[in-house]
C-alpha cells in the first residue's frame, strides 16, 4: 500500500489537469477559465492574460477583460482574435468585450467530441499510472521486499483506486457533456 500512497497524488494531478482543460472548453455561457490561459504578446515575452488584465463576468453571454497596462489592449485583442475560441473580441479603448454567441448544434457536437478526447488522455494517463505502479510492486516482489499475497493484496488495493479515478473521470465528462449541450 506504500507505493499505492506515495504515488495517489499522480492520480490526483491527471484529474485536475482534466478539470483545467475542460474549463477551457466554451459551454455557451462566460466563463473567465475560457480566456485565463490564452498568451498574449507582452512587450515580446509571451503571457497568460490573467497576469495581464481583470477578467469579469458582467453578465452570463459577456467576458469583461480589463488590462492593467492599456498599452496592451491591441495585443489582448490580436491574442483573442487568433486564439482557437472563435470569439470577436470588441475593443472599447481602454477595455475589451468577449461576448459569448449561443452555440449551433453542430458546434455543440464538435465540443463533446473534443472533450471526449480530453477525457480519454486522462483516461489513457490513469492506466499509464497504474502500469508504472504495478511494475514497481511487482519489482518489490521479485527482490523479496513483499510477499506474494502482499503483492496481489496491493494489486487489488491499486485496482480499487484505479477504478475510483476513472469514475470521477466519467463523472466529469457526464456534467460536461451536460453543460454544453444544454441550450
Amino acid at each position: 500500500m506504500n507505493e499505492i500512497k506515495e504515488k495517489k497524488y499522480l492520480f490526483e494531478s491527471v484529474i485536475a489537469h482534466l478539470n483545467q482543460e475542460l474549463d477551457s472548453v466554451r459551454t455557451g455561457r462566460a466563463h473567465p477559465a475560457l480566456v485565463e490561459n490564452i498568451m498574449v504578446d507582452y512587450y515580446g515575452i509571451k503571457t497568460p492574460l490573467i497576469q495581464l488584465a481583470a477578467i469579469s463576468i458582467p453578465n452570463a453571454k459577456t467576458i469583461l477583460i480589463q488590462p492593467w497596462d492599456k498599452n496592451c489592449v491591441k495585443n489582448i485583442e490580436k491574442a483573442l482574435q487568433i486564439s482557437d475560441l472563435g470569439l470577436n473580441p470588441i475593443n472599447e479603448g481602454d477595455k475589451i468585450l468577449l461576448p459569448i454567441p449561443a452555440l449551433t448544434e453542430e458546434r455543440r457536437k464538435e465540443l463533446v467530441k473534443i472533450v471526449n478526447q480530453k477525457v480519454e488522455e486522462a483516461r489513457v494517463s490513469i492506466r499509464n499510472i497504474r502500469e508504472e505502479i504495478w511494475k514497481s510492486i511487482r519489482d518489490q516482489e521479485k527482490t523479496g521486499d513483499i510477499s506474494e499475497d502482499e503483492m496481489f493484496r496491493q494489486q487489488k488495493d491499486l485496482q480499487k483506486l484505479v477504478d475510483e479515478f476513472q469514475e470521477n473521470i466519467k463523472r466529469i465528462n457526464a456534467k460536461k457533456e451536460k453543460e454544453i449541450m444544454t441550450i
